[in-house]
């Protein structure tokens, strides 16, 4: 779909390769500007390969895959050179480096559209271009969950702050990212001018809490993360079945419409007659009790069981099921949700994540393996004018890395 769109993507870690990624994915080429020592993402598991016997990088095949790979000194005005080199050809200009870094290098968007009148400019930093802390260093867990006010807002009382888990909070940045520059890219076909493009791990964390957000923002306070027996609305809850598995309930408009369905499902219609459950006031005054009376229920069946009941009443729920369980379900499998992935340290192929958007009759799946390090740079280079030699000499001078 996105063929013969150029993108020159200058990041490392996550969010901003992702988005790169995703781009590649979906037909765009992608040429990925790493420093010499590569992106750190490359030595994940360095500190565990000598006690487990580890093939294969699937964090940065995910995240990298189908890119040409180039490795460049930038902090060497003769290295900015060769982006800047690149960016007259170039659709997109993809970045996650300091904004300072950025413009000590002449690589800010000021410097590279007025090179490339054409050019969609995207910075994807912790905390965005203005202010500050505009140079602050910004991992999800800092910038996306905790200053967003996410970490807390899912923090029980009396409890500590959950982790996130690994760069899912990058993750759903570069999705917005993407949504940015496809944007930026639909406009400049009218207009024919570039844009600038800023998308930040903070911002992106700020609209995924979107509605507590606009809670806080027009009332001045939100409700508190509470524990199970303490709910607002008591039925949307989890809960533990026979065989000692979970299941997510989560019931429309407050409670009151899919309360009698709960009741029939529960085999407990007599609730529907019982003024301490039978209205949404009424069961969050008698929380405790209510999810007492509904664990005991629970506790009586299997998820299998339950699975049955809560679907004939066509109630909203979902079991609790671990990355191994949801690896092998038949319906997260007919999404599309995995494919099939290239690793060059394999002789095989292995399982990996689909982009997040399925587009039918369309090869939207990986263009290839994730690159070595600096693996076309000769390539590269030769395409826009350098001879062998001036590569050779390059590599002697630090200015651009060896092929690995």
């Amino acid at each position: 779909m996105l063929e013969g769109l150029k993108i020159i993507e200058m990041a490392t870690y996550v969010a901003a390769p992702a988005a790169g990624g995703m781009l590649r994915d979906w037909g765009a080429d992608v040429i990925k500007i790493e420093p010499i020592a590569g992106c750190p993402m490359r030595k994940f598991f360095e500190g565990t390969k000598s006690t487990l016997e580890i093939v294969g990088n699937p964090i940065f095949g995910l995240d990298n895959r189908g890119k040409k790979g180039m490795t460049i000194n930038t902090s060497d005005a003769r290295g900015a050179d060769i982006v800047r080199e690149l960016i007259k050809e170039a659709d997109v200009f993809l970045t996650n480096v300091r904004p300072t870094s950025l413009e000590n290098a002449k690589l800010d968007y000021k410097s590279l559209m007025n090179i490339n009148k054409k050019l969609i400019y995207c910075s994807l930093s912790g905390y965005g271009l203005e202010g500050e802390e505009r140079d602050r260093p910004g991992f999800d867990i800092a910038a996306f969950w905790s200053r967003s006010g996410m970490a807390h807002l899912t923090q029980r009382k009396g409890e500590i702050p959950l982790p996130l888990r690994t760069a899912s909070g990058d993750h759903i940045t570069a999705i917005s990212t993407v949504s940015g520059i496809l944007a930026a890219v639909y406009e400049r076909q009218r207009t024919g001018k570039g844009k600038v493009v800023e998308s930040s791990l903070l911002r992106t964390g700020i609209y995924s809490i979107g509605t507590d957000m606009a809670l806080q923002l027009r009332f001045g306070r939100v409700p508190s993360t509470k524990n199970r027996d303490q709910q607002i609305n008591p039925i949307a809850n989890f809960f533990k079945t026979k065989d000692n598995r979970w299941i997510c309930l989560s019931p429309r408009a407050g409670g009151d419409w899919d309360f009698p369905k709960v009741a029939r499902a529960l085999k407990k219609e007599e609730w529907l007659e019982d003024e301490n459950f039978n209205t949404h006031h009424s069961r969050r005054v008698n929380s405790t009790e209510f999810v007492s009376a509904m664990d005991e229920a629970f506790n009586l069946l299997t998820l299998e069981e339950w699975g049955e009941r809560l679907d004939k009443e066509d109630l909203i729920w979902a079991p609790v099921q671990n990355l191994s369980e949801v690896s092998k379900d038949e319906q997260v499998l007919s999404t599309g949700a995995f494919v099939e992935i290239e690793d060059p340290e394999c002789d095989e192929k292995y399982r990996s994540l689909a982009s997040p958007v399925k587009f039918h009759d369309t090869d939207d799946g990986p263009k290839g393996p994730a690159p070595k390090l600096g693996e076309h740079n000769s390539e590269i280079l030769s395409g826009i004018g350098f001879t062998k030699e001036e590569i050779q000499e390059m590599i002697k001078e630090g200015i651009i890395g060896k092929e690995v």
